[in-house]
């Protein structure tokens, strides 16, 4: 007879692959007018826009979704090269993801939204804090960026979290019932970082213990992080 869980530790044994297809975003409140923006490209209110919003939010989700419609290829904010610019522009449309105040060269970023202006290129800036505030030594780039159109992803509700903890288990070929996602949805950090991080514990967790997802699991790793941090 089969052991119990046996397929299971077979499916864990590979990699699993987060879904970034457009029908797998979750919508909701705090991401609509997000997904919005998205969904109407090529109308947008110009050419180079940034998105905004918290780790895990969805930003590089709905940047994948536009690339595949867009053909925009990406590059990260701290991978920036002056000389590579011209090629990073090749396809029209480029994403510049994960750009973050101090962490990024201010010349190459400055020079490829001039670049981008000039062959009438589409750009998405990605981003975990709007770009107005951040201190830069290049004024002119400064000023670009206060210019741009900023949309940006807010904190889940109820409502949006419930399903993302669903899709992120699902991503991980885990299949869990209502109980579960009721359990965490009372102990989790309101945030999508704070669900895959949760996703993610019991996820290995199930793996050590070589048993299913279930609600008792989640209550025995909850009880166990709560009594390790006791005074």
């Amino acid at each position: 007879m089969a052991r119990a869980g046996g397929p299971r530790q077979l499916a864990l044994a590979l990699d699993h692959v987060q879904s970034f297809a457009r029908e797998d975003f979750v919508a909701g409140p705090s991401n609509a007018t997000a997904l919005a923006l998205i969904d109407a490209w090529p109308d947008w209110p110009a050419r180079s826009v940034a998105l905004i919003g918290p780790p895990g939010s969805g930003k590089s989700h709905l940047a994948a979704v536009w690339a595949a419609e867009s053909g925009a290829r990406f590059v990260s904010g701290r991978a920036l090269e002056h000389g590579d610019l011209p090629a990073t522009l090749a396809t029209g449309a480029l994403v510049v993801e994960d750009l973050a105040e101090g962490r990024f060269g201010e010349r190459a970023l400055f020079h490829l939204l001039n670049l981008a202006r000039e062959d009438g290129a589409f750009m998405l800036l990605t981003a975990r804090s709007g770009p107005a505030g951040w201190t830069l030594a290049i004024n002119d780039l400064a000023s670009r960026l206060r210019a741009l159109p900023v949309v940006t992803l807010a904190v889940p509700d109820d409502a949006l979290l419930r399903p993302v903890l669903v899709k992120l288990f699902a991503d991980r070929q885990l299949a869990v019932d209502d109980s579960l996602i009721g359990f965490l949805m009372t102990r989790i950090e309101r945030s999508f970082a704070g669900a895959r991080a949760a996703v993610e514990a019991l996820d290995r967790e199930a793996l050590r213990q070589h048993r299913p997802v279930t609600r008792a699991l989640a209550a025995e790793l909850w009880r166990s992080k709560a009594d390790s941090t006791a005074p």
